[in-house]
């Protein structure tokens, strides 16, 4: 946690993100707050001894805070112990990218590349079915992450990861002329679109969880509808329709990982697989960043339960350059 020392006392302050907090009594009958907090260096476990509501204030799991308080260790684990506890006010000036991990780009960069690559599509019905999509749903685009945890669970990390296949299709595309660049880049850009129903997201960025939609249909036949209902309105060919729909429903390749039908043409197929390569990256990335050079990470069950080694020939600090 990115908190500031400011005494000699050992007393920290800083602002952060209430993750969770819960109301709790303790063995001698005082009321006190059980925090998670965090910012984007990490959590702490904090607790507000015999807490008055109105003295204190009352909070919720995604309030912006600012705190002041000692650390301890409880149990071999840090924990702060609050003093002074308030909400955050406009005057205090706070940047949401030091209290949420984020990509580190602008969304609004991020979707306007997008939003521009389809503009200028050939294709009449990909062009006007992928910028509708897009701009009715630019506010959420531009803050949500991928996932709820594992690859790009980041604000931002949606359109990050979007973007990111969206260039490895222009790659395929250059190797293999044959394939239809609008076809695929149009399945890319929208085959995640529908995570912004899937997941439950304050504006904060950070995924709380999965919605009663998200959990009852998923996101591939809420993306699969969703352009289906678009086609219908703006008067889109069927054929083009349903070639995006089973792509969306196609993505994630087999029924065992979500999908609901196997690629079925080649475009869905190099869809499937540059989403699983963007996503298997970001989560090797992320293990092998934490573990020593020359050391193994603990078994990921994500990734085939496998080991994963740093050789630590090259950096893996966030030096990622997508502009």
């Amino acid at each position: 946690m990115n908190f500031k020392t400011i005494d000699d006392t050992g007393r920290v302050e800083g602002f952060c993100i209430v993750k969770s907090v819960e109301k709790k009594t303790s063995s001698k009958g005082d009321v006190y707050l059980d925090f998670t907090l965090g910012d984007s260096s990490g959590e702490i476990n904090a607790k507000l001894w015999r807490y008055i509501p109105a003295e204190h204030g009352e909070y919720k799991a995604q309030d912006i805070v600012k705190v002041r308080g000692t650390v301890s260790q409880y149990n071999g684990s840090d924990q702060l112990r609050i003093e002074r506890i308030r909400t955050s006010f406009d005057g205090d000036n706070v940047k949401i990218e030091d209290l949420v991990r984020s990509v580190g780009y602008s969304g609004e960069e991020m979707f306007d590349e997008l939003l521009s690559l389809a503009d200028g599509f050939s294709d009449n019905d990909l062009k006007t079915v992928v910028t509708a999509i897009l701009s009715d749903n630019k506010e959420k685009l531009i803050y949500f992450p991928a996932a709820f945890k594992l690859h790009h669970a980041v604000r931002g990390g949606l359109l990050m990861h979007t973007l990111s296949i969206v260039r490895l299709c222009e790659s395929v595309c250059k190797i293999y002329p044959f394939v239809d660049r609008e076809l695929l880049i149009s399945g890319a850009i929208l085959h995640d679109i529908s995570k912004l129903e899937e997941f439950s997201v304050g504006e904060l960025g950070i995924a709380e969880g999965y919605t009663i939609e998200g959990n009852l249909l998923g996101h591939l036949a809420m993306g699969a509808a969703k352009v289906d209902q678009y086609a219908k309105q703006l008067n889109i060919g069927r054929k083009t329709s349903v070639l995006l729909q089973h792509m969306i429903l196609s993505h994630h390749g087999e029924p065992e990982f979500g999908a609901a039908i196997r690629p079925m043409f080649i475009e869905a197929e190099i869809l499937s697989e540059l989403d699983l390569l963007d996503s298997r990256i970001y989560e090797m990335r992320e293990a092998v960043s934490s573990v020593k050079p020359d050391e193994f990470s603990g078994r990921m069950w994500a990734l085939n339960d496998r080991k994963l080694y740093n050789h630590n020939r090259k950096t893996l600090e966030e030096d990622t350059k997508l502009f």
